[in-house]
């Protein structure tokens, strides 16, 4: 099929033809790595049944063990560590008013991600019915409830694991205990065994000039759409939670 536009010029289409067969290309490299992900051996079990405290917006909170994330019909959990508090050293705003201004300032979420959380929480609400989709931080989930109402996340499960080894096991946090975005998906075997199957480790891989590590970058709407403008990522910006 040929496509073409009002008013392109043959020098247009003919680039653009040529970008077409690497994106072609590009979503073939997908697939495989896709599959290659799905072929992967089984990953460890999780070192212990971990308790935590959680909720989805809008509910009180209550215990609950790793092992009930998954739900009767549920194979695979996904489980994104926000960065709550956020990094030492990051100075981006906070709204003047609501929740977070309400805390010390070193005590808010990054920025960053809670934004990638407010762009998934509308595919979270599919995703749920196939599969676990959790946010896990390190402060109270009370707090992590109150910050969910004030951006109007409705289908986040939320846990606390506070009290827990998980962010140090699964890299949510460095040695020194600086927060990491990483995300770790799980898997339930039959006999109802709990393994690590695959995490966004691009976060600790050398990265290419110019690029930051691009971890979740697959799943990262914000971003994605902002390589489909001639503009491109801005290279002087960051998501914000409040833009003033």
């Amino acid at each position: 099929m040929a496509v073409t536009f009002p008013g392109e010029t043959d020098e247009h289409r003919q680039a653009r033809d040529r970008l077409l067969t690497e994106e072609v290309e590009l979503r073939r490299h997908m697939e495989r790595v896709a599959a290659a992900r799905r072929a992967l051996p089984p990953g460890g079990p999780i070192p212990e049944d971990y308790v935590f405290a959680g909720a989805f917006p809008g509910e009180e909170p209550v215990k609950v063990r790793f092992s009930e994330l998954f739900g009767p019909d549920v194979t695979s959990v996904a489980v994104y560590s926000w960065m709550f508090p956020r990094h030492h050293g990051d100075d981006r705003p906070v709204p003047p008013t609501g929740p977070m201004a309400e805390l010390p300032f070193d005590e808010t979420p990054c920025p960053s991600c809670t934004s990638f959380l407010d762009h998934l929480d509308g595919v979270a609400r599919h995703a749920r019915h196939q599969m676990g989709v959790v946010v896990e931080a390190g402060v109270p989930v009370e707090r992590m409830l109150a910050i969910a109402e004030d951006r109007g996340w409705r289908d986040w499960h939320l846990v606390s694991s506070a009290g827990t080894t998980y962010r140090r096991d699964y890299h949510g946090e460095s040695e020194d205990g600086s927060p990491i975005p990483i995300l770790n998906v799980f898997r339930r075997d039959p006999d109802g065994t709990v393994r690590h199957s695959w995490a966004s480790e691009l976060m600790f891989a050398p990265t290419d000039p110019g690029q930051d590590p691009r971890h979740n970058g697959t799943i990262d709407t914000l971003w994605n759409l902002f390589d489909l403008t001639a503009d491109g990522r801005p290279t002087d910006w960051n998501e914000q939670v409040f833009y003033g």
